[in-house]
């Protein structure tokens, strides 16, 4: 048996820029992707998936003789993964007009070959950037629980000032000295081979992923997740880094997501309130304007592979598309483009050799290619984007 997550294109839309390059099931909520909580929980380690066609060579779709499929947004509970493993030849499990799984064949899918049948137990769609750090907290307490269950934790060493240590859980590797760790709002979780340098504060929920560094004095509020091979220093708060991103000095990071190969320069801040207290609004791919959040907390979306200079300012409620370089003084806009070269004095277009160039040294320094697929996919982004740059040209 496998399970084959499925993106539709209207939900693909609204999750931009974070959803550009890679399927929503890739997306980190809590301490695991939503695609790690489904093979955990139902003990299923092959998948596939149904996406748009450029990202499919990343993320390939295969059959096999038994085959769930996952609408690729919606994270697993109990009563949900019930539900679905009660499903028989045929059946979609659907909430109202959602549907949250099928059993079958991909052609049986694609036809819509189905027996219907209503779920009407909770569940958690992501559906927007924002409400991956707007739920982060909940899902990071499942996840807590699932992956410490039966489980001791690794000795926290006697140099550090612990709160609540029964809600913190050290996996091999770690190295944990002279910090502060609260666990008394929230579980704590440090990966392995993870580090947590000296001085650092910690206020759960957290969780640092393998081979994540808190550096020296670094200051933080929960919930907030740290992916893997990322380095965080100074101040952030209720924040998710997908992983491999950095932003290794003083600054303030606040109700922010920022995605894979992002890098954050020394003493930049986002905004995370406006001067009003007022909603704050983000701009929406899919309504081609700025769109209400519902929240009045929101800081920084950043999109793949973008970066800032040091010193950057982000207004409240910014969205950074995929491979944007932001540098110089004063507020730039509240989005930027993919593919933007530029700051507050006005932006061009950002070239895809360079883009090229760049990518791959900082891919390197982690050990990994950036390979033709890696290439296609920017090249694709890159294309696709275009509308919103034909203002530089």
């Amino acid at each position: 048996m496998q399970i084959i997550f499925f993106d539709l294109s209207e939900q693909r839309k609204s999750m931009l820029p974070l959803s550009y390059t890679r399927v929503l099931s890739d997306l980190r909520i809590g301490i695991l992707k939503i695609s790690e909580k489904w093979t955990n929980r139902l003990g299923i380690d092959q998948i596939s998936y149904l996406t748009e066609d450029y990202l499919q060579e990343k993320f390939p779709c295969y059959e096999s003789d038994e085959n769930i499929f996952i609408q690729s947004n919606v994270c697993p509970n109990d009563i949900l993964l019930g539900e679905i493993m009660r499903l028989e030849d045929k059946d979609v499990l659907m909430a109202g007009e959602t549907i949250l799984a099928f059993r079958g064949t991909i052609e049986q899918f694609m036809q819509q070959d189905w027996n219907y049948v209503e779920y009407n137990g909770e569940f958690l769609q992501v559906s927007h950037p924002w409400e991956i750090f707007q739920h982060n907290g909940s899902e990071m307490e499942y996840d807590f629980a699932w992956l410490t269950a039966g489980r001791n934790s690794e000795p926290i060493s006697g140099t550090n000032r612990v709160l609540n240590p029964s809600q913190v859980f050290i996996e091999p590797g770690a190295q944990v000295e002279c910090a502060i760790l609260n666990a008394n709002n929230g579980p704590i979780y440090i990966g392995k081979d993870a580090e947590v340098m000296e001085g650092s504060v910690v206020r759960g929920p957290f969780a640092l992923c393998e081979h994540g560094v808190l550096k020296l004095a670094t200051k933080i509020y929960g919930p907030t997740t740290i992916g893997p091979h990322s380095k965080v220093g100074g101040e952030v708060n209720n924040s998710v880094i997908l992983g491999y991103s950095n932003k290794g000095h003083d600054g303030f990071l606040g109700n922010s997501v920022l995605g894979e190969w992002c890098n954050i320069g020394a003493d930049s801040n986002n905004s995370n309130l406006k001067n009003n207290y007022a909603e704050v609004r983000l701009w929406s791919y899919a309504s081609g304007r700025y769109a209400p959040t519902g929240l009045q907390f929101c800081g920084l979306i950043m999109g793949d592979h973008s970066k800032c200079g040091i010193n950057t300012m982000f207004n409240t409620g910014t969205v950074v598309g995929v491979s944007s370089n932001i540098f110089g003084g004063g507020f730039p806009r509240n989005f930027i483009p993919s593919f933007s070269w530029g700051g507050s004095a006005g932006f061009t277009e950002y070239k895809l050799n360079k883009v090229f160039e760049v990518a791959e040294k900082v891919m390197e320094r982690r050990s990994i290619d950036f390979d033709e697929v890696e290439q296609n996919i920017l090249k694709a982004v890159f294309e696709r984007s275009a509308q919103y740059r034909s203002s530089y040209k």
